[in-house]
């Protein structure tokens, strides 16, 4: 009965996905960033919508029930916090630069060879993200359609291409504002449901007031604020929530649109981490048997409330897996193969191009997703990578006069450099155990689990400015928004600086 409602629901979101092809009409700019034309009531839609996935909301149930509340909510409020400072610092800035994808304002302010870079990051971290989607739902499948995770994740592919090919930006836009209602009821009707039948409750020293989880390493402090820090700075460099940005139809509007959106998460996800506590003790020894929240929904809760959870997940899911596809295919046509780079408009071989290249994409993400089977703990390491290598050359080269391609290489190498070498050199990864490249050795220990996150990030910062200050001529750093019915000029280029 929960797969027949469900499927009946991913039916119709599937439908509408390919139904808003019609609003593409051949049109790459309609494809990629939807027109430019999107209020900041659907902006802030898909915003919502592309965190509150399976990722941020199975991997936060998860990790509450295994390590606290903080672990748990700290995916909701790191996430929110990076939606809350691109609202204040760079949502109209970037609204007003001339660019489809972020890797071209690296081109723009730093050259070709931090484009190029950017770009492989860019899709390498996305691509784990999406495989962290990928798990969610192949544990889904196989927890309530009783197929194998593997073939489940195989049946997930295809479904998501199919509209995103056709769809774009538009088909993201319908199934996150599908998104945003579905998943305000049942959020709502979950939480009241354990609520008025089995009450909240959390294991000692794991509840929201137990603030050991935010002081003492012991508890999981380091890692905990690792997450925050990884997911608040790490996300504003996503490709995804750019292509957000960039659809807004004003940079007022984008900048709305985060704030909006950061609230929204925060009132959506938070609560889980209270019903995934209350959780543990309610399904008892089965909180080990797969993902907490699905065992809560399809062995103890009425099949309505089911359908409707697990609905509203799947099309998060969705879109966020949409976007993710759309702006890694973006990234790969337009920054790396530069086709038709030189063509004054984009044209319709540029937007055959990006669909042909969803499918690399898709296979990629599936191989990651069969080889490390986790859903929080992936969404946290593709922003830590991204935190590592481009955000201090993003933030300081739109409000810093000095610095140019040198300083930009030198904290990508030196800070993705420090993160990987304690990614195989650390036997966990945010607290779970490295299956994916662990190099076993006597020096690095678990203790390094979530400093490395933070060490990663100043070694980035602290190579960036060293090699500014010695190499760089000052020059202006990107403008502030320009008004809103004229689009602003593109940022400086590299030959500028």
């Amino acid at each position: 009965m929960i797969i027949t409602g469900v499927a009946i629901f991913l039916l119709i979101l599937t439908v509408s996905g390919v139904v808003s092809a019609r609003r593409v009409r051949g049109d790459c700019s309609n494809y990629l960033v939807a027109g430019r034309a999107l209020p900041a009531a659907l902006v802030a839609a898909v915003l919502i919508a592309q965190p509150v996935d399976s990722n941020a909301t199975i991997g936060n149930a998860d990790l509450s029930a295994a390590f606290g509340f903080w672990a748990g909510a700290a995916l909701p409020i790191g996430l929110a916090l990076c939606l809350l400072l691109m609202g204040l610092f760079f949502a109209k800035r970037m609204r007003t630069a001339d660019v489809v994808t972020l890797p071209e304002y690296f081109r723009n302010r730093f050259g070709r060879a931090t484009e190029v870079a950017s770009s492989y990051l860019t899709i390498a971290s996305f691509i784990i993200l999406l495989a962290g989607n990928l798990v969610a739902i192949g544990f889904l499948l196989e927890r309530f359609v009783g197929v194998s995770y593997a073939y489940g994740i195989l049946l997930t592919i295809p479904l998501a291409l199919l509209y995103t090919i056709t769809g774009g930006m538009f088909a993201s836009v319908y199934t996150g504002v599908t998104c945003v209602v579905v998943n305000i009821i049942g959020v709502v009707s979950l939480v009241t449901w354990v609520g008025t039948t089995h009450g909240f409750s959390a294991p000692e020293g794991m509840g929201a007031g137990d603030l050991a989880q935010l002081t003492s390493s012991e508890s999981g402090a380091v890692i905990n604020w690792a997450t925050i820090i990884a997911l608040g700075l790490g996300n504003l460099v996503a490709i995804d929530l750019m292509q957000r940005v960039f659809s807004a139809r004003t940079p007022r509007g984008a900048q709305n649109a985060c704030f909006a959106a950061a609230a929204g998460i925060l009132m959506l996800c938070i609560p889980l981490s209270f019903v995934a506590l209350a959780a543990v003790s309610i399904v008892g020894d089965a909180a080990a048997d797969g993902p907490i929240l699905y065992t809560l929904l399809a062995q103890y809760a009425p099949v309505w409330l089911a359908i409707i959870v697990i609905s509203g997940l799947l099309a998060a899911t969705l879109t966020t897996v949409s976007g993710i596809l759309l702006a890694t295919a973006a990234v790969l046509v337009r920054n790396v193969l530069r086709i038709d780079a030189d063509a004054p408009v984009m044209t319709p071989r540029v937007l055959r191009a990006t669909r042909w290249a969803t499918l690399p994409m898709a296979v990629l993400a599936g191989v990651v997703a069969l080889r490390v089977p986790q859903t929080g703990i992936l969404l946290t390491l593709s922003f830590d990578l991204l935190l590592a290598s481009l955000v201090v050359p993003f933030i300081l080269g739109l409000y810093w006069s000095r610095g140019g391609a040198a300083a930009a290489g030198a904290a990508i190498v030196v800070g993705i450099g420090v993160r990987l070498t304690f990614f195989v050199l650390t036997p966990t990864i945010y607290g779970v155990d490295n299956t994916l490249f662990y190099v076993p050795n006597e020096w690095v220990t678990t203790a390094a689990d979530g400093w490395s996150t933070l060490l990663a990030g100043a070694a980035s910062l602290i190579a960036y400015v060293a090699v500014a200050a010695v190499t760089s001529r000052p020059v202006a750093p990107m403008a502030a928004s320009e008004p809103e019915t004229q689009p602003a000029p593109a940022v400086l280029t590299s030959a500028q600086s």
